[in-house]
């Protein structure tokens, strides 16, 4: 699983700050350690006019299974992200 963004940040209470943005954006915590945190954004289950778009092109051969596997798609598919907690050494050495 690949993270699409690298977030840094240099005090706890920073990370505390972004991480909260985010969730009010409507992204949700995956894991939290000490010194990261990782989210995923919640893009729901995909739009009804997608849901009928493969509704439509489908059905006859996928007796319904394709919405499902769209519902699942747009639902776990979206933007990750990772907000780390470097201290200042680590940002001077780079």
């Amino acid at each position: 699983m690949a993270v699409d963004r690298i977030r840094r940040v240099f005090s706890e209470r920073e990370m505390e700050s972004v991480t909260d943005d985010y969730v009010t954006m409507g992204y949700e915590v995956l894991a939290r350690g000490e010194t990261s945190i990782k989210l995923r954004e919640n893009a729901g289950f995909g739009s009804a006019g997608g849901h009928i778009l493969i509704f439509l092109l489908s059905i006859w051969w996928t007796f319904g299974l394709g919405n499902l596997l769209y519902a699942l798609y747009k639902r776990y598919s979206g933007e990750k992200i990772v907000i780390k907690l470097q201290n200042e050494m680590e940002a001077n050495q780079k």
